[in-house]
């Protein structure tokens, strides 16, 4: 049976290969991205199944007026795909005020804004499926990347909100959390000028690693691409996708400490009840 996926952010990476094993398995996509062109030679491939359009997540009117559009003319979408992001690489002293203000527009409103512009349709055509990008780096955090992580702990806080309220129309959500992955993330960091008094600091030795190539990007977008497609089809849809060995590590780790950290305050929690 044929989907209908809409599918923001998805020039490169996870989003382009998600968009590829779609149109090969004959399903319909529409794909937002701020420089359509860059998909040419798929929509020349399979022009009746790929509808394009371009869309900067940072302009809510233009989120509002595709969605409508896509919506209107293929009459439904069965699975919206927010992924549309990339990342302020710096500590937090470092980093413009304008380029705060662009890390979150894009990340955490253009994401909330697409999601809200999906919502009446999704509601009045009986439900759908909600596949929101996050990172691992919505559950664990990394000096100099501070600003990335706000945006993503941010946007999930989002979901986990949002689909309590529209799951009585049907409308499911996942959290999709890629570790570090073979893409073009890397050469899409945005670095304000460093400041030398943070060079040997954490932030610092963060820096040398990322420039020195000693992140490990393990992740392959293909089979994380797949394993999207898959989920989208499980019911009930699982809060989380989390995608790498070392990104399942991390997490597991984290929550781990933060659990044990929560369970050695139970009893300062308690008392602080009213008598």
């Amino acid at each position: 049976m044929q989907t209908t996926w809409l599918i923001s952010g998805s020039s490169s990476g996870i989003g382009k290969a998600l968009i590829e094993q779609l149109l090969e398995r004959g399903d319909r996509v529409v794909a937002t991205l701020r420089k359509p062109e860059v998909l040419d030679e798929l929509k020349a491939r399979y022009p009746e199944q790929l509808w394009l359009a371009q869309l900067d997540v940072t302009d809510t009117p233009a989120i509002r007026r595709v969605i409508k559009q896509a919506f209107t003319e293929l009459g439904r979408i069965d699975v919206v795909v927010s992924s549309a992001g990339y990342a302020l690489f710096g500590a937090a002293e470092e980093v413009s005020d304008e380029q705060i203000d662009q890390q979150l527009q894009t990340n955490l409103v253009g994401s909330i804004q697409v999601i809200r512009a999906c919502l009446p349709f999704l509601r009045e055509q009986g439900g759908g499926r909600v596949l929101q990008v996050s990172s691992e780096g919505g559950q664990l955090a990394y000096p100099n990347f501070s600003l990335y992580h706000t945006s993503k702990w941010a946007i999930e806080g989002f979901v986990e909100s949002v689909a309590q309220e529209v799951a009585p129309f049907g409308i499911e959500f996942t959290l999709v959390e890629p570790g570090p992955t073979r893409t073009n993330f890397g050469a899409a960091l945005v670095s304000p000028p460093p400041m030398a008094v943070y060079d040997q600091t954490p932030a610092g030795d963060v820096r040398r690693a990322v420039a020195s190539g000693r992140f490990a990007l393990t992740g392959d977008p293909v089979k994380m691409a797949k394993a999207m497609l898959e989920v989208a089809a499980v019911s009930p849809a699982p809060k989380r996708l989390l995608l790498g060995t070392g990104a399942y590590e991390r997490v597991h780790g984290v929550l781990t400490e933060r659990l044990a950290a929560l369970e050695q305050q139970q009893e300062v929690a308690h008392s602080t009840e009213i008598d």
